[in-house]
C-alpha cells in the first residue's frame, strides 16, 4: 500500500528554473495580461455604454471579453508572482480553485462559441426573422445555460480531483494547476478521473466544436444554393471570418494541449501550447473580432476619442 500524505501546497515548476530569465518572462507576462485587459475591457465598456451596439452578437461579444479577462486572471497573476519568488508555491485550496476556474471559463467559451455561430447562422439565413428568434430572452437564457452549464461540469473535476489521495512529488511540471499534472501526483485509482478528461472533456468540446462548424455549413450552403450573389457570399462570410478564425485558435490549442503528448519534446510542445492558450489567445480574440467591425471600432473611438486609439486596422 503506497504512503499518502496531506497536501498543503504544490510547487508549480514547470515553466522554467533559469533565473535570469525570469525577470524577463514577468515583463513579457505582465505586457500581455495589461493588454488583454484593456482590449478585452474596452469592449466590454462599448458593448454596455453604446445603444447601437446593444444586438445579440455584440451581447454574446461583450460576454466573450468578460470571459477572456477572466480566463487570463485565473493563470496569470499567479504565474507572474512565481516568477518573483524563490518557492513557487500555491496552496492546496488555490489549487484546487484555479483549476475549477479554468475549466469552468474554458467550458464556457467552447459552448458561448457555439452560440455565437448560431447567432450568426439566424441572422444571415433568416434576416427577417432574427430580431424575433434572437430576442433578449432567449439571448439571456443562453448565455445562462453556458455559464450554468460549465460551472457545474468543472465542479466535477475539482471535487473529482480535491478528493485524490497525493503520495508522490508535490512538485508540479506545470505553470498551473490542471487535472493531468495533479494526476500524474496522484496515487489510487485514478481511471474515472482519466475518463472525465478523455471522455467527458472532449466530448463536451466536440459536441460544441461540431454545432459551431454545422452553423457555417449551414450558412455556406445557405448562401451558395439560395442566393447565388458572389458579392453577397463575400460579405456574409467576412462578417463570419472573426469568430472563425476565434473558433480555429480557440479549438487547435485545446486539441494540441490535451490530446496524450508521445515522447519528451511532446511534453514541451504541450505547454507551449498551453501558454499560447490561456494568454496570447485572449488578448488576440478583441483584435480579431475589431480589426474589420466598423461599428465596434466608431464605438470605441466615441467612447475613449480618437487620441487614445490606434487607425483602422492598427489595433
Amino acid at each position: 500500500m503506497e504512503n499518502t500524505t496531506t497536501v498543503n501546497d504544490f510547487l508549480l515548476l514547470g515553466l522554467t528554473c533559469i533565473q535570469e530569465l525570469q525577470p524577463v518572462i514577468f515583463m513579457i507576462f505582465l505586457i500581455i495580461y495589461l493588454i488583454n485587459l484593456f482590449r478585452n475591457g474596452a469592449i466590454l465598456v462599448v458593448v454596455i455604454t453604446e445603444t447601437r451596439l446593444h444586438s445579440p452578437m455584440y451581447f454574446f461579444l461583450g460576454n466573450l471579453s468578460c470571459l477572456d479577462i477572466c480566463y487570463s486572471s485565473v493563470t496569470l497573476p499567479k504565474l507572474m508572482s512565481n516568477l518573483l519568488s524563490t518557492r513557487k508555491a500555491i496552496s492546496f485550496l488555490g489549487c484546487i480553485t484555479q483549476l475549477h476556474f479554468f475549466h469552468f471559463l474554458g467550458c464556457t467559451e467552447a459552448i458561448l462559441l457555439a452560440i455565437m455561430g448560431f447567432d450568426r447562422f439566424v441572422a444571415i439565413c433568416y434576416p427577417l426573422r432574427y430580431t424575433v428568434i434572437m430576442n433578449r430572452q432567449l439571448c439571456v437564457l443562453l448565455a445562462a445555460v453556458a455559464w450554468l452549464t460549465s460551472f457545474f461540469y468543472a465542479l466535477i473535476h475539482s471535487v473529482m480531483t480535491a478528493h485524490l489521495n497525493f503520495c508522490h512529488s508535490q512538485k508540479l511540471k506545470y505553470f498551473f494547476c490542471d487535472v493531468k499534472p495533479l494526476l500524474e501526483l496522484a496515487c489510487g485509482d485514478i481511471q474515472l478521473n482519466q475518463w472525465l478528461i478523455f471522455i467527458v472533456t472532449c466530448s463536451l468540446a466536440m459536441a460544441a466544436c461540431f454545432l459551431t462548424l454545422l452553423s457555417y455549413l449551414y450558412i455556406i450552403s445557405f448562401l451558395l444554393f439560395k442566393n447565388r450573389s458572389c458579392s453577397v457570399l463575400h460579405k456574409a462570410l467576412s462578417t463570419c471570418a472573426s469568430h472563425f478564425m476565434v473558433v480555429s485558435l480557440f479549438y487547435g490549442t485545446v486539441g494540441l494541449t490535451y490530446i496524450p503528448p508521445t515522447s519528451a519534446s511532446s511534453v514541451i510542445q504541450e505547454r507551449f501550447v498551453a501558454i499560447i492558450h490561456t494568454t496570447v489567445t485572449p488578448v488576440l480574440n478583441p483584435l480579431i473580432y475589431t480589426l474589420r467591425n466598423k461599428e465596434v471600432m466608431l464605438a470605441l473611438r466615441k467612447v475613449f476619442g480618437r487620441t487614445y486609439l490606434p487607425k483602422d486596422g492598427q489595433w
